[in-house]
């Protein structure tokens, strides 16, 4: 099949300045392409051109660099409007893929493709942007109007809730973020220390995750190794230090992906206390290495962590919950295991094209 993936924002920015990264071989977007032209099929990616490497990189497949305009309304971070798509589109497809309903690409898509196209949507409530009207029109108007005929494919149970009060032709089936199984290698045998990969900013509340660190670690040999930087850095190191575990909380600033995912595959779990988050890629990564999860209910992947029993859900974890995951760790581990298949790329594909 010819497969077109439009996916501007290759990566999360937090600010409309976006910093190049010097690959984008470590991204969710960039594996989903690449297990579907593993498959045969021909794949065309659609990114945005402020997310395109510092370095010249092959790619098994095509990667066009669309040119995002209005970036003074529409900020390539957030909301990337890429008009060369109509000139793109004059290929015949036999699929398209585009990321969110709240997108004029997507809206472009559905309007002038005559290919079949599915809109991967995993926003689960309104943008808070001009205090929420621009979206609360998008979805309840445009959306009504203009999505009827595309298929959209929910990323998670709370976004297949929230779209399909806009939206009629919602798909049953729930496809969130994969992983490349071929990277992340599964591990039995962990070891004694927790994980954050994560960016040091006030949203994760890495605090929490440290207080209840040290709270569990006061008479035990374990450690916190906490990788990725960001402005909270100071703030955290002091108050590990402040908290006596110090000489327990390693910070390894923003490491390279081999190390991390070698890191992420013998930790005894991996420890998330953000308070806005939607599907976490470094979750689906963390559960690829069977290594399992203590988390808020915030991440949309919160829900089938709690009922696969791949880690520990609660919205005040504290260093009761680190006890639990340590002393039934075998058992997370060995369902982590069990569906580590479920996260996988392969069955990404597989999903997507079932459904047409």
């Amino acid at each position: 099949m010819k497969i077109l993936i439009v996916n501007p924002i290759i990566y999360t920015s937090e600010t409309a300045d976006i910093k190049r990264v010097k690959s984008i071989k470590d991204t969710m977007i960039y594996d989903l392409c690449l297990a579907f032209s593993s498959k045969g099929h021909d794949v065309t990616l659609v990114a945005g051109e402020p997310f395109r490497p510092t370095e010249k990189e092959e790619y098994p497949f095509e990667i066009i660099w669309a040119k995002c305009k209005m970036k003074s309304i529409c900020r390539p971070n957030v909301l990337p409007y890429c008009p060369e798509l109509r000139g793109i589109i004059k290929t015949p497809y036999d699929l398209i893929i585009s990321s969110e309903v709240f997108s004029l690409n997507s809206l472009l898509l559905v309007r002038r493709s005559k290919s079949r196209v599915i809109i991967w949507h995993e926003l689960a409530k309104h943008n808070n942007l001009f205090h929420k009207l621009p979206s609360k029109l998008w979805y309840g108007v445009v959306a009504r109007l203009f999505f009827k005929n595309a298929l959209v494919v929910p990323r998670s149970t709370a976004a297949k809730e929230f779209i399909s009060k806009y939206c009629k032709n919602v798909s049953d089936t729930v496809i969130d973020h994969g992983v490349n199984l071929d990277k992340f290698k599964a591990c039995e045998d962990k070891d004694s220390f927790f994980i954050i990969p994560s960016q040091l900013i006030a949203r994760k509340q890495i605090d929490k995750s440290i207080r209840a660190f040290a709270e569990f670690a006061k008479d035990k040999a374990f450690s916190l190794y906490i990788f990725g930087e960001g402005e909270e850095r100071d703030t955290l190191e002091k108050l590990a230090d402040t908290l006596g575990v110090a000489d327990k909380v390693k910070f390894f600033g923003k490491a390279p992906h081999e190390t991390l995912k070698e890191y992420l595959a013998k930790a005894s779990a991996m420890l998330v206390y953000t308070r806005k988050d939607c599907n976490m890629v470094s979750i689906t990564e963390a559960i690829a290495c069977a290594t399992p999860i203590v988390t808020t209910s915030v991440p949309y992947t919160a829900h089938y962590i709690d009922e696969r029993k791949l880690g520990i859900v609660s919205d005040s974890w504290g260093s009761d919950e680190l006890e639990e995951i340590v002393e039934n760790n075998k058992l997370y581990v060995n369902n982590c295991m069990n569906y580590r298949y479920e996260l996988s790329d392969d069955k990404r594909v597989e999903q997507f094209l079932e459904l047409i």
